[in-house]
């Protein structure tokens, strides 16, 4: 009789294990990348990034990467997720309009040193000062400055731009434009063959005064000859080409309402004051 062998009942190693592991695994993966993600500071692409995983991993209608979370979740905590929140920008411009401000009330004192002195040397007939929303402006007259047809500062004249040299000094960093203005009459002579090169002079022979007197950075500085083509007048009367004939000194403002961050329009920096020193 033959002994029949027994063979041992083979088991099979249950291995449902790696399902759930290598879930895990993928939901590892994902999670480091959305964090590699997040140390670029880069909003749109989270977001696109956070859109993908949920459509991938979407479980039970609320996705593994819930983006409004995630973000509400780290701008309380730091308020640096949003680089562009409006939480910034208010703080920008806060800061910008204290800033203009300072600027506006410099600006005001600056004019009000300006007008006193015009008043009390009796040149209200000579010089005007304006203040707008960009820049102070002070206007001369070409008489007050120079001889007809040349482009060297009278003696007497002379001190004025000292003493406008004197008075930027205490307000430093500001650009100063100075440009010369003529009439239409035409001008040629051994020195100046047209009134562009009339204006340019003048220009420059006013800045370099200036500029001396208020130490200030010469890269502030602008000296322009804008011939007659910006008249203020109507050239057709003596008393028209008399206005149109003139320097302007500009202090430029640094602040504008153009440049301010969340603002437009014009409103609000600068109001508009002219005065001829009265």
């Amino acid at each position: 009789m033959s002994k029949k062998r027994s063979h041992p009942h083979e088991e099979h190693v249950d291995e449902s294990w790696l399902i759930p592991y290598a879930d895990i695994l993928t939901l590892l993966l994902a999670l480091f990348i959305v964090l590699y993600g997040m140390s670029a500071v880069d909003a749109k692409k989270f977001e696109q990034m956070s859109q993908a995983f949920n459509v991938a991993f979407n479980t039970g209608g609320v996705g593994i990467l819930d983006e409004a979370a995630v973000i509400r979740s780290n701008s309380s905590r730091s308020g640096e997720f949003e680089p562009n929140s409006s939480k910034s920008r208010n703080r920008e411009q806060e800061q910008y309009m204290l800033q203009a401000k300072h600027e506006q009330e410099q600006l005001e004192q600056l004019q009000s040193q300006l007008n006193n002195y015009i008043a009390s040397k009796g040149l209200s007939d000579q010089l005007n000062t304006k203040l707008n929303h960009s820049e102070l402006k002070i206007t001369i007259k070409d008489s007050a400055l120079y001889d007809s047809g040349k482009a060297s500062l009278k003696k007497d004249s002379k001190q004025l731009a000292l003493t406008i040299g004197d008075m930027l000094k205490k307000y430093q960093g500001y650009e100063v434009v100075i440009s010369g203005h003529t009439d239409n009459r035409p001008i040629r002579n051994s020195r100046f063959e047209s009134n562009w090169d009339l204006s340019s002079a003048r220009a420059l022979s006013f800045m370099k005064v200036v500029l001396e007197r208020s130490g200030m950075d010469p890269k502030l500085f602008k000296a322009v000859g804008m011939g007659e083509y910006h008249p203020v007048a109507d050239n057709a009367t003596e008393e028209g080409k008399a206005k149109n004939r003139r320097v302007e000194v500009s202090v430029l403002r640094k602040f504008t309402d153009k440049q301010a961050p969340g603002v437009s329009g014009e409103s609000g920096t600068g109001s508009e004051n002219e005065s001829a020193g009265n």
